[in-house]
C-alpha cells in the first residue's frame, strides 16, 4: 500500500514515515500532484500554527487537489494536519481550512495549555497530544474523545474517507501504531472494494 506523505515544510514527516513503514506502507514523502494521485492514500501531517500551515499549503498549489482527493481515496490528517481538516480555525486570526469536516478549531478553554503529554482515549488506552486548539465539530464526526481539564477534546474524527487524529500515533508507543494499522487495513478495504 503506498501512502503520499505531503510536504508543506509543516510537519515533522520523517517520525510519520518511519512509523508507516513498520506496518508495512510504502511510503512517498511528497508535494509532488502526479505521486499523490498515484498513491493508495494520503496523509496531511502538521506541527505549528494554523494561519502559516494554510499558507504553506496554498504555496505549494495543492488545495484543490486535496480537496478532490479527499472524496476519491482515503486520507488521514495528524494533529494539526487533523484541524486543517476542518471549515476554519480562530487561532491567530481567522482562517479558511480545507473544509473536508464541518466544524471549527477554537482555542481550548482549559487553565493550563498546552494539553501535552499523555491521555486516555479509545479502550482506555492512552496516546501523545501537544496542542491549545481543538476541533468543535458535530458528535456524528467524532469517532473518540479525551477529556482535559474538564474540556472534552475530539481526539479522533470522521467523514467519508477522511479521518483526523489530534494526538501523534507516531508517538504513541504500540497503541499509536496499532490506530495506524487499523487505518492501514480500513484503506486496504477500500482499495478492495474500489477495484
Amino acid at each position: 500500500m503506498k501512502v503520499a506523505v505531503i510536504d508543506y515544510g509543516m510537519g515533522n514527516v520523517f517520525n510519520v514515515e518511519r512509523a508507516l513503514q513498520a506496518i508495512g506502507c510504502y511510503v512517498v514523502i511528497t508535494n509532488d500532484a502526479n505521486q499523490i494521485e498515484e498513491a493508495d492514500a494520503i496523509l496531511l501531517p502538521g506541527v505549528g500554527a494554523f494561519p502559516q500551515a494554510m499558507q504553506s499549503l496554498e504555496q505549494t498549489g495543492l488545495i484543490p487537489l486535496l480537496q478532490r482527493m479527499a472524496t476519491e481515496k482515503p486520507f488521514l490528517g495528524i494533529c494539526l494536519g487533523m484541524q486543517l481538516l476542518f471549515d476554519s480555525s480562530t487561532e491567530g486570526m481567522p482562517t479558511k481550512g480545507l473544509g473536508l469536516i464541518p466544524g471549527t478549531v477554537e482555542r481550548m478553554r482549559a487553565k493550563r495549555l498546552p494539553h501535552v503529554g499523555w491521555n486516555s482515549i479509545l479502550r482506555d488506552e492512552d496516546v501523545y497530544f501537544v496542542h491549545s486548539y481543538h476541533a468543535v465539530t458535530d458528535e456524528e464526526h467524532i469517532v473518540a474523545a479525551a477529556e482535559y481539564m474538564g474540556e472534552k477534546v475530539p481526539a479522533i474524527v470522521q467523514k467519508g474517507l477522511v479521518t483526523g487524529m489530534q494526538f501523534h500515533p507516531e508517538k504513541s508507543g504500540t497503541f499509536g501504531l496499532s490506530l495506524l494499522q487499523e487505518w492501514k487495513e480500513a484503506v486496504e478495504r477500500e482499495i478492495t472494494t474500489r477495484h
